[in-house]
């Protein structure tokens, strides 16, 4: 009798570091956000559908702001993973969250002093870090270490939701 031995280790491509959650669609998701080099950072800012950070992020200075782009994920005008990290790295969709969510167990835990949820999946045991990184609006940071709101390449239905 033998026994398959699934690897925890996080593997690369293009530099990045990923891992298999076993999900149904076979996504494999990043260890760190864009900008961090530790999954425990917080990573860079964006404004939806943009791809370099600024110091202010309002609806007058927002390029994508009221504009019908659709699914931007893998577009490397408006995806900010595919412009800063290349290859094929891309914004997961609203579907593949889902996946990620339907599958996976969440648990709010702390790594490396910082807040956030540890994703593990039901199906094999690996697992990411979702640091809660609070949100930016205008030049401030709120709810650092509380919240993480995260970026899906879907668009909202409209820009009031």
């Amino acid at each position: 009798m033998s026994s398959k031995r699934i690897s925890r280790r996080p593997k690369k491509y293009n530099s990045r570091e990923w891992v298999d959650l076993a999900l149904p669609s076979g996504l494999k998701w990043a260890t760190c956000n864009v900008g961090a080099d530790k999954p425990e950072e917080y990573g860079n800012y964006y404004a939806w559908g943009e791809t370099e950070t600024k110091s202010e992020y309002t609806e007058d200075n927002c390029v994508t702001w009221e504009k019908n782009l659709g699914d931007i994920s893998g577009d490397s005008r408006y995806d900010a993973a595919r412009r800063n990290w290349g290859g094929s790295w891309r914004i997961p969709t609203q579907t593949e969250w889902q996946e990620l969510v339907d599958n996976c167990t969440c648990t709010w835990t702390t790594q490396g002093g910082h807040n956030g949820y540890r994703v593990t999946s039901k199906k094999n045991g690996n697992s990411i870090f979702l640091p809660a990184s609070g949100y930016r609006s205008r030049s401030s940071l709120f709810d650092q270490g509380k919240v993480g709101d995260y970026w899906s390449s879907t668009p909202r239905e409209s820009s009031t939701d």
